[in-house]
């Protein structure tokens, strides 16, 4: 009996007024309840997530949204508990959202973070969210920019976003972040190759990480390549010039060298006004995401319109049928789907 009670307790769904008011007071349980509703698909939940966002937009936007990439190996993990511990000390409330690639096989995904960063984990002012991408492209999962929101809306006011690793495809965080870090290694070939001129691009600043040991001359030299390779890119339409640095996140070295550049940033894009301008841009970006992802949902919620498109694709994938025109056949089912949704 008293299982069965534990149960019922347990299975409690706190309203979206509950949810909201412990969010503004800092609640962490709140927060992850109201980030776990932004992430559903069920229409009732999105209801109640919609509530819950549009009562935290007014407290939210007061943060730094700071994305943090960077190749496999580079240390990322490591970089965000050392960096979000300084920032703590520093007396400053720090959000991580860890965005975990998903299983193409089972859709299922590690979301190790939080072991990864057993110390930050602990501490009062932090808050670690592990999420899956489910699948999104750009290295971050498709309800990102709702839990910044909610972070903000909470009271943190760094949110540290770091995404799945370095890729073509790597933009979503450039569109959701105020400063893009890009974690870098020395002495691993990157000097050469084209440091990946996409993915620099978007950068707003550098940091060669692990240099410490047998390693730092080699960080020495990877930052002076860095930073001549910088200056071949064309001018930023914010004005500011990515700056390089080096770090140990290991050894906690230089943690504010890496916040002076981001604050030097901050200040810089808030006296000429690109930081508003760059905010608004991506909220248009995240609306057009918004009605993609929905129309996108609601077009597989009917099971005929599913295999309707998996029929449509085998034809396009065999070239018995051009792309566009199984797009415009399929359209009409779309229409009905969502008329049928209203």
């Amino acid at each position: 009996m008293q299982n069965k009670n534990f149960r019922k307790k347990k299975s409690k769904v706190s309203s979206p007024r509950e949810l909201i008011k412990g969010i503004f007071a800092g609640n962490k349980i709140a927060l992850s309840k109201a980030i776990t509703l932004c992430e559903s698909s069920r229409k009732e939940d999105r209801k109640d997530a919609n509530q819950i966002l549009n009562a935290c937009l007014s407290r939210s936007g007061e943060g730094i949204r700071i994305g943090i990439s960077g190749v496999p190996g580079v240390g990322k993990s490591t970089f965000i508990e050392s960096f979000g511990n300084y920032l703590i000390d520093q007396g400053k409330k720090v959000a991580v959202l860890a965005v975990d690639p998903s299983s193409e096989k089972s859709k299922g995904s590690i979301l190790g973070d939080k072991t990864r960063m057993e110390l930050l984990s602990r501490k009062e002012d932090a808050y670690i969210r592990p999420t899956a991408t489910g699948g999104a492209l750009g290295g971050v999962a498709l309800n990102s920019k709702e839990s910044i929101i909610l972070c903000e809306a909470a009271g943190f006011e760094v949110i540290l976003i770091e995404t799945v690793g370095v890729g073509k495809s790597e933009t979503g965080e450039r569109q959701m972040c105020d400063f893009f870090l890009l974690l870098m290694l020395a002495g691993a070939g990157d000097e050469l190759q084209g440091i990946k001129r996409g993915i620099m691009e978007m950068a707003d600043g550098l940091v060669i990480n692990k240099a410490d040991g047998e390693n730092v001359d080699a960080a020495k030299k990877a930052k002076r390549n860095y930073q001549n390779a910088l200056h071949l890119f064309p001018p930023n339409a914010s004005q500011w010039t990515p700056e390089v640095a080096s770090c140990s996140a290991l050894k906690n070295k230089n943690m504010e060298g890496v916040w002076q550049m981001v604050s030097s940033h901050e200040e810089l894009l808030k006296q000429n006004g690109y930081w508003v301008k760059q905010r608004e841009e991506q909220n248009q970006k995240w609306f057009a995401k918004s009605i993609r992802s929905l129309v996108e949902l609601r077009l597989f919620a009917d099971q005929s319109n599913a295999q309707l498109y998996q029929e449509m694709e085998k034809r396009v994938i065999k070239g018995e049928l051009a792309a566009y025109e199984a797009a415009e056949k399929l359209l009409p089912h779309l229409l009905d789907a969502l008329q049928a949704r209203r």
